[in-house]
């Protein structure tokens, strides 16, 4: 069974739109091609001006890990990085059976 991974990022002021940017660019190009990518959508905060969340779609929470792990070690969240104050926040979940 798929999962869903909860993603909330926290920017410099006044850069929540350059990071939406790189990380539809990230998921365009980077994950698209990635073994149990299912896709993924970046929204808005409506409460804070800096904050950006980002809900991914995952076949199974092993194809997540991989991914994050090597896109980690190749520098692809060098650019997120950047931008942010505060450090990511993620959240994996699961259908109940």
């Amino acid at each position: 069974m798929g999962i869903t991974v909860v993603v909330e990022f926290r920017t410099k002021p006044g850069v929540r739109a350059e990071l939406k940017s790189v990380l539809e660019g990230i998921s365009g190009s980077y994950a698209a091609g990635l073994p149990g990518f299912l896709g993924s959508t970046v929204y808005e905060q409506l409460d804070d001006p800096d904050g950006l969340v980002e809900i991914a779609e995952w076949e199974t929470s092993e194809a997540q890990a991989t991914a994050v792990e090597r896109a980690a070690a190749s520098g692809v969240y060098a650019p997120v990085m950047e931008l942010l104050v505060a450090p990511i926040r993620a959240t994996r979940i699961g259908h109940l059976t």
